[in-house]
Parts: C-alpha cells; structure tokens; sequence
C-alpha cells in the first residue's frame, strides 16, 4: 500500500514556501533575533505585494494594513500579541500566516476548550518512562508553548477565553519573565530571542472565561473588524473560494461573482438587522453569519454544481447552505428567514431564481 503525500491542507509555510522564500531571500531590513524575515516583509506577505527580486506575493489577509502592522510591531517587542473578533474576522487564518512569516512554523499550537489543562501550556509527563527512569528531562512531555520558547518561535493559543482561569494563569509567568519553571526537575526552561505568542479570543465569548487583570496586561489586543463594505467581503469570499475550489478540485465555476454578492448581501443586511437601502428594518437570527459561513455557503454551491448540475454555481446551489447557514435555531430562526425571504428576497426581482430555490426547499 501506497502512502499519498498529498493533504487535504497545507500549513501556511509549507503552501506558500516559494513566496516566504524569495521575500527573504531578497530582504536586507532588520530583523528581530530569530526572525526569518525582517517586520516590513512579514506585513508584505500578509497583505501581498512584490518581493525584491520581482516574485508576486498573494495576499493572505485582506484588511487595514496599520492593523497588520501594529500586530507584527507587537510581537517584536515583549508583549504577547492577542487577535480578537466576533468569529469569522480570520482571527486563526492570521494567527497562523504571522507564526509561518515570523518564525516558519505555524505548528505550536494550542487549542483552547473548556477541557484544556494546564499540562497543554507549560508540559506533562512520559509515565512509563517517568516510572521506569524517575523525574527527568527525557521523562518530560513539552507543551507547544515550551517547545516555542527552546526553538525562539511563535505558539499559537485558540480560543483563549475558552480555557478555564487558572489554566490561562499559567501563561503569566511564560510572558512576564520569559521563564517556564520546571519545579519538579529544579530546573527552567529560558526563552530563546524570537519566542512570543499570538493568542485568539471571540468577544461575544467573553463572559466564558474572562482573562484576569494580571494577564490582560501581557497581552496587546488588536481587534479584527468586520468587512467595512460589500465590495471588500465579496472579493475575500472570492478569493477563498477560489483556493478551495482548487485545494477540493472542484470542477465548478462561479458566474461571475453575482452569486457570491447575493450570498454576502444576505448575510450583511441579517447582520445588521436592516436592508442594504437602509427602508426595511428585518429581524436578525441568532448566529453570527461570518464571512467564514459565506465562504462555506459558497464552496458548498461548488460542490452541488460539480457533483449533481452542470459545474456552474447557481441560485439553486446556494440556497440549501444559505439556509442552513442562517437557520441555527429551528423555531426562531426559520420565522426570521421566512419573514426575509417574503419581505426582502420576493420583492427584489433579479432574486426570484434564488426565491424559488429556497421557497422549493420548504
């Protein structure tokens, strides 16, 4: 049996190897200890642009550049970086494409839950080597966040309102004196130079587990926005979209981006509780409607028109993850959406494919 070397998803420094190669292969401005690039070619990779010797960086993140700046400016200095949003700003697609710049490894990660023990920040044990050998650094199992600090790298923590309190304790003494103790061993783990960590937090999450006063003050909190106009959130749906298509191989294609436009237009006007025009005031469901579900309505469209139409993105395609995208809740949300669809999409005439499709849907 063959192993496939293929993968469904490439981490960021592996799927976009060339540019992060040529952007520092070509940049003569200061870097941080560790860094492989310096701050200036971080925020280009991010954001696209050009490397020195002509080869065409994509973006990966398209939003404020300042905002960009402020959190590459952030982890080179002393203070942790922490990314917060309501979900689908990228919070994690911008944590991760930071750590591949910065360090060329997005992979020193810890994922927050309610379950997450202090063992996942500072580190655990081997038992049966720890049984067989008695306490040693052999018997030691390192956390991401220490494997971060020998290396002089980026650890990346989701979700971190997530973890319990005393859990996220932990982290104080990693980012106030850049020392893990490892009391057992009556031995530390010292932070390399380039050692920092970009954390991400939901703000409706807030009342989960608030961070205490004493590690707020660790972090910088640079905040992500939502897209400011329809324009700017159509063509990330766009981009994204596309990446996928191609990632899934999907032999399907947009109409233009028409349908892309209806989609985020939705999304927008539920948001915000009014249409685009701003004459009708609509009811808002209980889910967030990210520009992340969008992209999930979309990709799933795709793969309707692949797999069971004609490879062309229609209204029908949409419709069934539309749907399912605004009605979270089967009682509430159903009566916000049909009251959408009688008030806002009857009325709108270019939009009757997209009525029938989902009125036929029930």
């Amino acid at each position: 049996m063959t192993a496939t070397t293929e993968v469904l998803r490439a981490h960021a420094e592996d799927q976009h190897a060339s540019e992060l190669a040529a952007l520092a292969a070509n940049d003569d401005r200061p870097r941080p200890p560790n860094w492989r690039m310096s701050p200036w070619a971080v925020v280009t990779y991010v954001l696209g642009g050009e490397a020195g010797d002509g080869t065409p960086i994509t973006p990966k993140y398209l939003g404020g550049r300042r905002l960009v700046e402020v959190a590459v400016a952030t982890l080179a200095t002393d203070r942790a970086l922490l990314l917060l949003g309501v979900p689908g700003t990228a919070k994690t697609w911008l944590s991760e494409h930071l750590a591949a710049a910065v360090s060329g490894d997005s992979t020193q990660l810890v994922q927050g839950t309610s379950g997450t023990s202090e063992e996942s920040i500072r580190y655990g044990w081997n038992y049966a080597r720890l049984l067989s050998e008695g306490p040693s650094r052999r018997a030691l199992v390192a956390s991401p966040v220490l494997r971060a600090m020998e290396g002089g790298g980026i650890a990346r923590i989701e979700e971190l309102t997530r973890i319990p309190s005393d859990v996220q304790d932990a982290l104080i003494t990693v980012l106030s004196e850049k020392t893990l103790p490892i009391p057992e061993l009556d031995d530390e783990v010292q932070a390399r130079g380039g050692f920092n960590v970009i954390a991400t937090a939901n703000d409706r999450d807030r009342g989960v587990n608030d961070l205490s006063a004493a590690l707020k003050r660790r972090f910088n909190v640079v905040v992500l926005p939502l897209p400011e106009d329809v324009e700017s959130e159509v063509e990330i749906v766009r981009l994204r979209v596309g990446q996928l298509g191609a990632a899934l191989r999907l032999p399907a294609e947009l109409e233009a981006v028409e349908e892309i436009r209806r989609v985020v237009t939705v999304f927008r006007e539920l948001r915000e509780g009014v249409t685009a025009d701003g004459r009708t005031k609509i009811k808002s469901p209980s889910g967030t409607l990210s520009t992340a579900e969008a992209i999930s309505v979309m990709t799933s469209g795709m793969a309707l028109a692949a797999h069971f139409g004609d490879g062309v993105v229609r209204a029908a395609d949409v419709a069934a993850g539309l749907q399912g995208a605004v009605v979270k809740d089967p009682v509430a949300d159903r009566l916000v959406w049909q009251e959408y669809l009688e008030a806002v999409v009857r009325e709108r005439r270019p939009w009757a494919d997209l009525y029938r499709a989902c009125r036929e849907l029930g």
